[in-house]
């Protein structure tokens, strides 16, 4: 499975959702299911903008399980 490692990025960073919500521009509610993985996709847009708000790579972004 892959997933979305926002929250982990976050926490190092010492920002919260709240904070990124109000950078991304997106409503919090759809933000939560994002970084939630609650979500089936993602635009290319929303990975650009989180790689410039949280200065990162897309391949920090994601890990991938393969047993999950």
């Amino acid at each position: 499975m892959i997933k979305l490692r926002v929250l982990e990025i976050l926490d190092k960073q010492g920002h919260t959702r709240y904070w990124l919500h109000k950078q991304m521009g997106m409503t919090y509610q759809n933000l939560i299911k994002m970084v939630n993985g609650k979500t089936k996709s993602i635009k290319y847009d929303n990975l650009d903008a989180l790689c410039q708000i949280l200065n990162c790579e897309p391949h920090d972004l994601f890990c991938y399980n393969p047993n999950e």
